[in-house]
């Protein structure tokens, strides 16, 4: 402490006693300080549980918690026989047990983080900082001491001195050496955030395929818009519900009205059959009324499958086939690509042209003769997979569809020989 006693006599002056390094550390310390509070703080908001509280009192108090007990109310109040009882059930479950690791994960990062955050922000750094306000006191008190007493220093001010100073200088020493330390807790954080969302995500995985499961094993499941494979492997079928549901209804009603699929059926009146054969219902009597809505909704089924019933992958082949100018080859090669259809749609469209030939019977009173027929139904039959809007698969499709739906509607019985109309449709 020589420089202490060389100082200048005769005026008071602040004696910097820190070495540069131990300046440049205090500097740091502050700044330190004001960012772990408010990272504390931050840290502390984004909790969804109550601080500090017991273990049961916290996990009542989270929002998944809250969320995890009304879906399995819920679906406790639906039953077994809704399926969006079971999947409040199953899925109240997942929340439960992401409630669980929610809370094991806070837990963790208020003891190993925001604990040791607000110790350093508001217990290690404050002492350190208060000792430097007492050392800067004595060296005041030292200044002062200088103008009074020329050739003598008191004591105690240098006693008090070196014992503050040192445990300053090893307390700013002590924490540079320790900042390391300070830095991992954000390193902790991330990895116990990364830890936290392996365990929900884990728990999630281990649910999702059960839940898959029984919603795919649900029978009850819109028909429009499913692929016709999957709708008739759920519902054990060989024919398509709306298909057979609605060539059923236009047998007993509709084979001697006019205009049958040209004619467009009353909006709300078709949404209604739509969403009844979407749900199975075998309650179908109302609408044996109205013919030109049955109609609309099996052009509706038609349209709306993913793919349609002649399929994606023979589309140039069918197209090829119209192209040929004799007749007679050109009905051999519709016989070939009709018979590469895959095994459920050429069923379905075996069955859905059968009805077309008998419907076109009646033509002298409905007049729908299987040129008509192929005019209004085809595009719903066939479209290219690339083509874009409904309009625009329907003029690219519409030169080929006659020369494609009308034979076969003429033909059916050379191109289905072993099915008996009668059979299919009750004669």
């Amino acid at each position: 402490m020589k420089q202490l006693a060389n100082q200048t006599v005769g005026r008071a002056e602040k004696t910097e006693v820190l070495s540069d390094d131990l300046l440049q550390i205090e500097r740091r310390l502050e700044l330190v300080r004001l960012v772990s509070h408010n990272t504390h703080k931050r840290l502390v908001f984004c909790l969804q549980g109550q601080l500090g509280t017991d273990t049961e009192k916290r996990h009542k108090k989270l929002p998944l918690t809250g969320l995890s007990q009304t879906m399995q109310e819920g679906g406790s109040q639906l039953g077994e026989e809704s399926l969006i009882g079971k999947m409040m059930d199953v899925c109240g479950e997942a929340e439960s047990k992401l409630a669980s690791e929610l809370l094991q994960h806070e837990m963790q990062m208020e003891k190993d983080i925001l604990d040791p955050l607000n110790q350093l922000a508001e217990v290690e750094i404050p002492n350190i900082l208060k000792q430097r306000k007492q050392l800067a006191k004595l060296v005041l008190d030292y200044d002062s001491a200088k103008t009074r007493y020329i050739s003598t220093q008191p004591d105690n001010i240098f006693f008090f001195f070196f014992i503050v100073f040192d445990q300053l200088s090893a307390d700013l020493y002590n924490f540079a050496s320790k900042e390391g330390d300070y830095a991992r807790y954000y390193v902790m954080l991330l990895e116990t955030q990364a830890e936290y969302h392996r365990r929900s995500l884990a728990a999630l995985e281990a649910v999702i395929p059960t839940i898959q499961t029984q919603q795919d094993s649900w029978i009850e499941k819109p028909a429009f818009g499913t692929a016709l494979e999957e709708h008739l492997k759920r519902t054990n079928r060989e024919i398509a519900l709306p298909i057979e549901a609605c060539v059923m209804m236009l047998l007993e009603t509709g084979m001697k009205e006019e205009g049958l699929f040209r004619i467009a059926a009353g909006a709300s009146k078709l949404k209604k059959l739509k969403a009844a054969l979407d749900c199975s219902t075998s309650q179908l009597e109302g609408f044996y009324s109205d013919p030109h809505a049955v109609a609309g909704a099996l052009k509706s089924y038609l349209r709306e499958l993913p793919e349609p019933l002649m399929t994606f992958s023979l589309y140039d082949e069918w197209i090829q086939a119209s192209n040929i100018l004799d007749s007679d080859k050109r009905l051999q090669a519709l016989w070939v690509t009709c018979d590469h259809l895959p095994k459920a749609h050429k069923a379905n469209f075996r069955y859905l042209v059968k009805f077309l030939a008998k419907l076109a019977q009646d033509s002298d009173v409905n007049k729908m003769t299987p040129s008509n027929i192929a005019i209004v139904l085809g595009p719903n039959l066939l479209w290219s997979k690339t083509e874009g809007t409904l309009a625009e698969m329907a003029a690219a499709t519409s030169v080929h569809v006659l020369a494609i739906i009308e034979p076969i509607i003429q033909h059916a019985d050379w191109f289905f020989p072993e099915d008996n109309i009668c059979i299919h449709f009750h004669c």
